[in-house]
């Protein structure tokens, strides 16, 4: 009866991954419309436009909206592998696989002791919410490897290391997974896997490291959480204005470097919590299940506290979120479900809703206002559920015993 009922399960989860993803691929491929601003343009001609610079073995020096890792030019360069598809096909189909073997670590994982299937039916049910987005950028690829990291992190800390080194090589966010990480093999494998990669690469192609003077000049792009203060100041006065600045959508006039300040700010408190967290908890017990749910707390609270929080962003929460759910033992169940309310509100605002978010007007101010609420409230309940779980409590002081009161008690004369 139990076989019977997990092959019916794994079909069920199958179809479903097989629906959901045929919907997207027919997005992406423009068979059908999707609401709103084409997504797709950002592989036909951006992506297209950087394999055109990158497979001549050098990085593009003079475009800032470069603004990644030098080991991001493995997933541009990729689709070059399937040379019988024209680029955007071959990068969506190769973006299928990734997705596909998301699902596959998913569901093996499933199968192991003091694990559920509960990961497996977020990551099929949750990365659809976010539309053709999803399949249009290269964020599904970079999950993929940190949803192994994070399962290989419990046995194997090298493996688990190396691959963090290398996602973070692709797109800096999966350093964010060794926050949990007890052995320093971990931590030795990931510098000794970054400093490798990126040496061959500034060895191998000029500009490697040019996107960070890009990334540094960013302003505050206008889906962030600091934005909402410019979509409520435009209505009363502000003299700013909206413009594609570096590679997205940002807001530029008075007192904009302040908010970005603040917003870096507020990063560098997040890192601070984190860190006072790792050193509280350093002598809690390692569960299987800690690595997941402090990387996705990590990952929530860097994203939240962003200068520019793109709608790809949430593609890594629901991948982190379902290594989590697929662990029995997490406490991680509420916030993951406000991430996946969060996807489904950010797939309103983008692209549905961009162009009433660009003029700040009610609805999609409102979009905004719910969506990185939602996120706030993702990150503050997740660090809370962390803490509470991961931090010994101090035993209480034990109350005075009757002969040690009669001892204190004053003589009387």
């Amino acid at each position: 009866m139990d076989m019977t009922g997990a092959r019916r399960s794994l079909a069920g989860l199958l179809g479903v991954w097989g629906l959901t993803r045929l919907m997207l691929l027919l997005f992406v491929f423009r068979v059908l419309v999707f609401p709103g601003a084409d997504v797709t343009t950002d592989v036909s001609v951006i992506y297209h436009g950087w394999f055109e610079v990158l497979r001549h073995g050098t990085f593009p020096l003079d475009d800032v909206t470069w603004q990644y890792p030098p080991a991001a030019a493995l997933a541009v360069l990729a689709p070059g592998a399937l040379p019988f598809l024209a680029y955007p096909a071959a990068f969506f189909v190769l973006t299928c696989v990734a997705d596909l073997a998301v699902l596959a670590l998913l569901g093996y994982a499933s199968r192991r002791p003091g694990k559920s299937p509960r990961g497996a039916w977020v990551w099929v049910a949750g990365l659809p919410l976010l539309g053709p987005t999803a399949y249009a950028r290269y964020d599904v690829m970079v999950t993929a490897v940190a949803v192994a990291a994070l399962f290989a992190g419990a046995r194997r800390p090298r493996v688990m290391g190396a691959l963090a080194g290398f996602g973070a090589m692709v797109k800096v966010w999966p350093a964010l997974l060794l926050v949990g990480a007890v052995r320093l093999r971990a931590w030795g494998a990931a510098a000794v896997t970054a400093v490798g990669v990126a040496a061959v690469f500034a060895l191998a192609m000029p500009g490697a490291f040019a996107f960070l003077a890009f990334q540094r000049d960013r302003g505050t792009e206008v889906e962030s959480l600091g934005a909402l203060v410019f979509h409520v100041a435009r209505h009363h006065g502000w003299r700013g204005e909206v413009l594609l600045n570096y590679g997205s959508v940002e807001f530029l006039g008075p007192y904009v470097g302040l908010v970005s300040t603040t917003a870096l700010v507020l990063t560098a408190v997040a890192f601070g919590w984190l860190l006072l967290w790792r050193l509280a908890a350093w002598r809690a017990r390692p569960r299987p299940h800690m690595l997941a749910d402090a990387a996705f707390t990590a990952v929530l609270l860097f994203v939240t506290t962003s200068r520019v929080i793109s709608p790809q962003y949430l593609v890594w929460l629901i991948g982190l979120a379902a290594v989590c759910l697929s662990f029995r033992a997490t406490r991680m169940g509420p916030p993951a479900l406000l991430v996946l309310a969060a996807a489904l509100v950010t797939v309103l605002e983008f692209p549905v809703g961009f162009s009433h978010v660009v003029v700040s007007d009610r609805y999609g101010t409102g979009l905004l206002f719910l969506r990185d609420g939602l996120l706030v409230a993702a990150s503050l309940l997740a660090a809370r559920r962390l803490w509470r779980a991961t931090v010994p409590a101090r035993p209480a002081a034990a109350p005075p015993s009757r002969t040690a009161r009669t001892e204190e008690s004053p003589v009387s004369s």
